[in-house]
């Protein structure tokens, strides 16, 4: 089974996980459902993921937690019911490790914030640090942070356009130096939920020479995000040329909808992982074809 396989394998898992995350997730039923055996749903989803089966699942619990504890006046111990933990001090030791404050804390504190109308950054050409906003038509389109959607955290970044008249594409991206890359295989990844995406959404990464070429490519559209999605893991990987010069990586969104995007990586992999760059050859013959006419089924006339 390929890379993409076992990717195709995994998304399909964390689509399962996000329905149900308030009901009992075992092991064995997840593997069963991707195709796997336990130990080898285990390794997969570690290598694609970054992270074991458990922390995921328990992350999400949490975030989607705190979101609840902001947005409503359900009791901590039912909260933490919910989403299965024993009980509600489980609930607090885990919520405190990852927000640093206990959740009655979080919730005091958040909604302070919220009546300030400060929960989420949505003001205009509000781009997140470190990253711009461009494209053909950017005038079309926003970016901020959002604080009420998140997949891992206290933020996620989105990307949307002003209306369902949007034309062109939009990107949030960065571009660094290759130095630290070059002759490396590198993976761009990150989780992206969409909402009402009418053309293409995806992540992308280019590998240019220092006279402009461009030296590698992948922008997802051979596999694009469209309509509407719960958080799901996406990833564009390339080889990074000795001769390269930069590196550019983003995300885009083609004509109209929403996506937010979370949880970004920028890692080095090893050969195992196949790049996702379509092939200049791919679908080229390895010999001539038909030299003398005589072998086609063109209609005559």
């Amino acid at each position: 089974m390929s890379y993409q396989d076992h990717e195709k394998a995994i998304q399909k898992s964390l689509n399962f996980i996000e329905r149900h995350l308030t009901d009992k997730l075992q092991l064995h039923l997840l593997a069963e459902q991707a195709g796997y055996s336990r130990f080898h749903f285990q390794r997969i989803f570690r290598k694609i993921i970054g992270k074991s089966i458990a922390e995921y699942i328990r992350e999400r619990r949490l975030t989607q937690s705190a979101r609840i504890l902001i947005t409503s006046d359900q009791r901590i111990i039912d909260i933490a019911m919910t989403y299965r933990f024993n009980s509600q001090e489980s609930f607090t030791r885990a919520f405190k490790k990852v927000y640093d404050i206990t959740p009655g804390h979080y919730r005091k504190l958040l909604r302070k914030i919220v009546s300030k109308g400060e929960f989420i950054v949505s003001t205009e050409n509000n781009t997140p640090t470190g990253w711009i906003m461009t494209g053909e038509t950017p005038f079309d389109y926003e970016t901020g942070l959002d604080n009420r959607i998140v997949h891992n955290g206290n933020y996620s970044a989105y990307l949307r356009s002003k209306d369902e008249k949007a034309r062109g594409f939009a990107t949030l991206m960065q571009q660094i130096k290759s130095d630290r890359y070059r002759g490396e295989r590198v993976r761009f990844s990150a989780f992206v939920k969409s909402t009402d995406v009418k053309e293409a959404a995806g992540l992308w990464m280019r590998v240019d020479h220092s006279s402009g070429e461009v030296l590698a490519f992948d922008n997802m559209m051979n596999r694009p995000i469209k309509g509407t999605n719960e958080w799901n893991h996406f990833s564009v990987v390339l080889d990074i040329p000795v001769k390269s010069e930069a590196i550019a990586f983003g995300v885009l969104l083609n004509g109209s909808g929403h996506i937010w995007m979370d949880k970004l990586g920028f890692e080095v992999v090893d050969d195992s992982v196949p790049v996702t760059e379509k092939s200049s050859t791919e679908g080229l013959s390895h010999e001539p074809l038909n030299l003398n006419f005589e072998d086609n089924n063109i209609a005559k006339y």
